[in-house]
């Protein structure tokens, strides 16, 4: 199935990826730390591996050095089939945030609950 600005957005929204995500994505700039962790997971299934790079701090543990590799990896994982984010628990500070959630990929649910910081702008750490 071809993927559109028009088709529904990956983040479980039920709004039309232009009206959603799609606005993140264009700005590497989320809102709250909520919207960041819904539009990362929509980035991974898009294979956004931009975004994904943009939106990791780099002090995380996640953060690679070779970036042509990191986004190799990225597309790849994104091949998975992404079937639901499920927001379990949001916890915002004023410069933190954390949100438990559970995606649904391919036959495994990955559940984590993400650190948050905000400097100039949202940015995803690591599972705590």
């Amino acid at each position: 199935m071809k993927f559109s600005k028009n088709s529904k957005c990956p983040c479980g929204s039920g709004k039309k990826y232009k009206e959603c995500c799609y606005k993140w994505h264009k700005i590497s700039k989320a809102p709250n730390a909520l919207l960041l962790m819904k539009s990362r997971y929509s980035a991974y299934a898009l294979g956004n591996a931009d975004y994904i790079i943009k939106t990791t701090h780099p002090d995380s543990p996640h953060y690679e050095k070779d970036i042509k590799a990191w986004k190799n990896s990225i597309k790849n994982f994104s091949e998975s089939e992404f079937k639901k984010l499920e927001i379990v628990e949001y916890k915002n500070e004023k410069k933190r945030a954390f949100v438990k959630f559970k995606a649904y990929i391919d036959d495994f649910v990955m559940e984590e609950e993400s650190l948050f910081v905000k400097e100039d702008k949202w940015y995803y750490i690591k599972g705590v």
